[in-house]
């Protein structure tokens, strides 16, 4: 018997119940036990004021800390850079889509929103660059679960939400998908689209169960992403953007293994963006390269005033 530890969102159990069948067809027994978060128990508030570390998975680390569980499946975005001692991130999956979304039921690129009309959107670091593009546009506080945000969409009262593709394509509500952005445009946060399978360090057995679960270059990416914003010093709520990947295309040529990351770092009003590029085959050099550029250009002064050591 595997015990999964999940969130209770229509998202997070889509995807425990996903690492759940791959388990049943490598013939093991599984079930899924529904943890509240504190992120799940303040709804109404906004991100800025929980304060983010650890706000989806605490009360899920000290289920696997207990025993209650054997694992625990994030959205690997929400999982903060450094794990306390007793865990480990085991295993990352393949990554799906990575980019943030424009959906919106009147509208069909985020460039075509009129002068004045509303998004809305919980990420800080969506709406510093989002506001960076479009400062004619207001920008409202927008939290919930994707129903929630897609009723309050066709209720009319935005034109238009900010999301990451991941969780709409996952849940199959891409019906008001409008755009899908590229990094280059808006910037993913670290690990968007991946899931991480935190289990006990010292759990050997779950840790050679779930080995075949872990996507190498998913691996090599999200490390990438996340040595970059512990460098940086910032969670996800923090406007930081890190996107690696492998280089695609006509650069790939004769370059087997070379992957690529951009970095962006704004000011919470998006007046000013730094941007920060690197290539290499070293996961941890790319992501303290890439996070050394953003601070060379002075990154550690546009998180002013949003409580980042």
């Amino acid at each position: 018997m595997i015990r999964i530890g999940s969130r209770g969102s229509q998202l997070a159990l889509w995807q425990a119940n996903h690492i759940a069948t791959l388990l049943r067809g490598e013939g093991h027994t599984v079930e899924i036990e529904v943890i509240k978060t504190t992120g799940d128990r303040m709804q109404e508030v906004t991100f800025a004021q929980v304060g983010s570390k650890g706000m989806f998975t605490l009360e899920i680390e000290e289920a696997l800390a207990e025993g209650r569980i054997d694992l625990a499946v994030h959205s690997l975005k929400d999982l903060p850079t450094e794990l306390p001692e007793l865990f480990t991130l085991a295993a990352t999956p393949p990554r799906v889509d990575a980019r943030d979304v424009v959906v919106s039921k009147d509208y069909s690129t985020f460039e075509n929103l009129p002068p004045g009309s509303k998004v809305g959107t919980s990420s800080l670091r969506r709406r510093s660059q989002l506001r960076h593009l479009r400062p004619d546009l207001e920008y409202v506080e927008f939290r919930g679960n994707v129903d929630t945000r897609l009723r309050k969409l066709g209720e009319g009262q935005v034109a238009a939400i900010m999301l990451a593709a991941a969780g709409l394509d996952r849940l199959d509500k891409t019906e008001w998908i409008r755009e899908r952005l590229e990094p280059e445009v808006v910037c993913p946060a670290a690990g968007q689209g991946a899931l991480g399978i935190e289990t006990r360090k010292d759990d050997a057995n779950i840790i050679e169960v779930i080995a075949f679960l872990d996507d190498s270059d998913t691996r090599f990416a999200v490390t990438a992403e996340r040595i970059a914003l512990s460098a940086l010093g910032g969670g996800c709520q923090v406007p930081i953007g890190v996107h690696c990947r492998r280089i695609a295309g006509e650069l790939a040529e004769n370059r087997t293994g070379i992957f690529e990351i951009l970095g962006l770092v704004s000011d919470p009003e998006g007046e000013r963006i730094i941007r920060g590029y690197a290539t290499g085959d070293s996961a941890e050099q790319l992501g303290r390269q890439v996070a050394g550029v953003l601070l060379d250009q002075g990154a550690s002064q546009l998180f002013a005033g949003i409580g980042v050591h």
